[in-house]
């Protein structure tokens, strides 16, 4: 992958649980149903509005992911109840719970927005999971808050579960995200282009702090509550750097090498976020907000999906210097922490915000040669990966499809990679390249083609699917949505009457675009 120069330089500038109680004459104790802790609200007071969430009038459950569930220590069965889906929906705020709107600002598109925050979402509170991480479990789509901005704060139902679908996915191919604990229909419409059914989603995270979130705090003019914040930050995500001789440059480090793997994972799948504004960069560094994004068919590096983005912003290509620009921004929020002297702490964030590049390449230089079984120095392997990439993009060749075939070619078979190819001429003389790079470093043939193929997934939340999936789910039917749900949770394994979930889309499918769904 390719890296030009940055193109933007730092500039100065305790709580009681919610109690399920089973039906009369079960003889089984009440238990706890959430047991939601609230530090964000008691420690970082001036981020946050208290709210409650708006009344669904009829709320429905249409998706409950239970293993996450279990990974939070929730009984899906209690979740599944009018108690339960009441709080899914944001009707009930149980015992504990501090539902507050998060205050953040943001770039957006380049341009900077002083106030943004939660217009239509609610923090309910955390837990503490299965392994001892702290979680936020958060309403999006329940209503105006006041940093609603003229909105009516609710969502539908498709982009709901498009974010439900696609982060479960991400999940599967091992990509940090927030996800989708469940999605619950409010029985009523929200007017957009048409009116369509109304829907509330739960979305948990290791928690909702963004590069915006430190902007927001940083314009307030309080250098206590920055440094409040950025303290949080260190003891929820960062806690090595906490010990470090610097813990704020360390936590800037520590974020920038988060968010330069992350980037490289992205890349490697062929995922476009598609609204990378400093709001959606995650200080934990998930993946969060699944608005206008999609998966690559053709590899091409100027996808852009988003119906919004009509100067390429956010295209495939640029995703790695967009990430590096947003982090110059949470840099210039930090500066009054890392030194006194304005000079020294800039001169201190540029050194770490230039490691990015060579940051990235470190982890998508491995990630590539795992999907083309290569196992050399990763700088001599280089030109093998970069001109493949060079030839898919010249003849719009499937990039997922194309990178698992590759692992046929390995056994012997090179029909299925060669005939996604209109000219397979060029990639023949690729191949023979590649082959002789494998054949000099001795291993056996299946050994290598099995471990690309536990890197190279053959299902994906192909866009014309996932397209198909949410029309009929908004139409109230959830078959197709829980059968791809369950391709998806898996998706390195080839299955027996799939085939269908690999294929790239059909002739007449495009130009593809996607809407933010606000």
């Amino acid at each position: 992958m390719a890296f030009a120069s940055p193109r933007g330089a730092i500039r100065r500038t305790s709580q009681r649980p919610f109690r399920f109680s089973y039906p009369e004459g079960m003889g089984v104790a009440s238990k706890p149903l959430f047991a939601f802790e609230d530090t964000y609200a008691r420690e970082l007071v001036g981020l946050y509005e208290p709210w409650r969430a708006a009344t669904a009038p009829e709320p429905r459950l249409l998706t409950l992911n239970e293993p996450l569930a279990a990974e939070l220590g929730l009984d899906p069965g209690a979740l599944r109840t009018p108690e339960g889906v009441a709080v899914l929906v944001g009707n009930q705020a149980p015992e504990g719970s501090t539902p507050l709107a998060q205050a953040y600002a943001g770039h957006q598109f380049g341009g900077y927005s002083p106030r943004l925050g939660d217009g239509r979402a609610l923090l309910l509170g955390e837990l503490v999971d299965a392994e001892g991480r702290r979680r936020d479990v958060h309403l999006k789509g329940s209503g105006r808050t006041p940093f609603a901005r003229g909105a009516d704060g609710k969502a539908a139902v498709g982009p709901m579960l498009r974010e439900h679908v696609v982060s479960e996915a991400m999940h599967a191919l091992g990509i940090p995200t927030t996800r989708a604990l469940a999605v619950v229909a409010t029985g009523e419409r929200v007017a957009r282009e048409t009116l369509l059914p109304g829907a509330v989603l739960a979305r948990v995270a290791a928690s909702h702090l963004r590069v915006g979130t430190f902007q927001y705090a940083a314009a307030q003019g309080d250098p206590e509550l920055l440094r409040r914040l950025a303290d949080y930050a260190i003891d929820r995500h960062h806690p090595a750097a906490r010990d470090a001789e610097a813990p704020y440059l360390a936590l800037y480090e520590a974020v920038v090498e988060a968010q330069a793997a992350l980037l490289a994972r992205w890349m490697l799948v062929g995922f476009v976020h598609g609204v990378m504004n400093t709001d959606n960069m995650t200080i934990s560094g998930e993946t969060i907000d699944y608005g206008p994004c999609a998966f690559l068919d053709a590899y091409d590096t100027g996808a852009v999906f988003s119906s919004i983005d009509h100067g390429g912003r956010y295209a495939y290509g640029n995703q790695p210097l967009i990430a590096q620009w947003n982090l110059a921004r949470f840099a210039e929020t930090l500066l009054p922490l890392l030194d006194d002297d304005a000079d020294a702490a800039i001169a201190a964030a540029t050194e770490v915000l230039t490691s990015f590049p060579a940051r990235f390449d470190a982890h998508w230089n491995p990630g590539m040669q795992a999907k083309l079984g290569l196992s050399g120095d990763a700088e001599d392997d280089r030109p093998l990966m970069v001109d493949l990439l060079a030839l898919m993009q010249t003849q719009r060749v499937d990039y997922t499809a194309a990178l698992r075939a590759l692992s046929a070619a390995v056994r012997g078979d090179s029909a299925p990679t060669r005939s996604l190819f209109a000219d397979p001429a060029p990639f023949d003389a690729w191949a023979e390249r590649w082959t002789a790079e494998l054949a000099a470093q001795g291993r056996d043939p299946h050994a290598v083609a099995d471990a690309m193929d536990r890197s190279n997934p053959l299902y994906i939340p192909r866009n014309h699917l996932v397209e198909e999936a949410l029309a009929a789910a908004t139409a109230g039917d959830l078959e197709p949505l829980h059968t791809l749900l369950d391709v998806l949770a898996r998706p390195f394994d080839e299955r027996p009457g799939l085939e269908a979930y690999a294929e790239g889309p059909p002739a007449d499918f495009g130009p593809y675009r996607t809407f933010c769904g606000t």
